[in-house]
């Protein structure tokens, strides 16, 4: 995918656009993503992506279908392999707990890292919430990647790590370690990686799906992994957003990692997500 000049790729157009932090996050706000022609807004939606790393929407009232459509404006869309084979409108991943399950979403994470080609982002519109509790974190790393100091910079953009599906879902899918091995190998990404569209530098490990860190020792390995996960936590480069019936998020994968707050147990949390398919992640130093 080619680099975007600034000025067009950046240009929201007349959309009402409030940001969240100066960081991080915005709310699109007077916008009916269910309308019939909702298809000429689509390039200053995707400009607000890429300016905020993550795009909120609320009180939108869509159809599974409508769902899916609105998805496959950005691209073509993945199926999860935790979404039932019989399952109508397989495009959608549901993901819902209460009383009999505890969310474990909650920790700061990539989306689909195992697989060769990440997703460029995910919509998540909420369908059930909880009276209180239950919101999304999110946090830009690349603003995580200009903290470091300029040596760690310089020593980790010529590093890969290794991300396995098996660390998270090994337990939930019915194959074996060796079958789930055949079906989804290992895949090795650049810790450092460049946004294909803005050119921005960007952490690219999670303690959900990275293994190790290849060419270091076990223990040089799981320092590096553990001080990189640690720059998600700094707040002043987060948003928070607290979801309601018919609110929507759409984050662009390459840059944000999130963080589902799961302290709402054992009240129920409904979620359906559609996933944009992405492109292989690389390192490419700035100028």
């Amino acid at each position: 995918m080619a680099k975007l000049e600034p000025e067009t790729a950046l240009d929201t157009g007349d959309l009402n656009v409030r940001p969240m932090t100066p960081t991080i996050g915005a709310e699109i706000l007077d916008i009916d993503l269910a309308h019939p022609e909702i298809e000429q807004r689509i390039p200053e939606i995707r400009a607000a992506l890429l300016k905020h790393g993550v795009i909120f929407f609320r009180d939108q009232e869509l159809t599974a279908h409508q769902h899916i459509a609105f998805g496959r404006h950005f691209g073509e869309l993945e199926i999860h392999p935790a979404t039932p084979k019989k399952q109508a409108d397989r495009e959608i991943l549901h993901i819902a707990h209460g009383p009999e399950s505890r969310g474990r979403e909650n920790m700061w994470h990539s989306d689909v890292t195992w697989r060769p080609e990440p997703s460029l982002g995910s919509i998540l519109r909420a369908v059930e919430v909880p009276e209180v509790g239950g919101d999304t974190l999110f946090v830009d790393m690349n603003r995580a990647y200009e903290m470091l100091s300029p040596e760690m910079q310089k020593f980790c953009s010529g590093l890969t790590a290794v991300h396995d599906i098996a660390r998270v879902f090994g337990k939930r899918l019915t194959m074996t370690p060796e079958e789930l091995l055949i079906k989804y190998p290992l895949q090795s990404h650049p810790v450092i990686r460049t946004h294909p569209e803005t050119g921005k530098q960007v952490i690219y490990v999670n303690r959900a799906f990275t293994s190790h860190i290849e060419g270091l020792s076990k223990t040089e390995s799981a320092t590096l992994i553990e001080h990189l996960c640690a720059t998600a936590s700094n707040p002043e480069i987060q948003c928070r957003f607290r979801w309601e019936a018919g609110s929507m998020a759409f984050w662009d994968n390459r840059i944000c990692q999130h963080f589902a707050a799961s302290d709402y147990f054992p009240a129920v949390r409904k979620m359906e997500r559609v996933t944009i398919a992405g492109d292989k992640p690389f390192y490419e130093a700035g100028d």
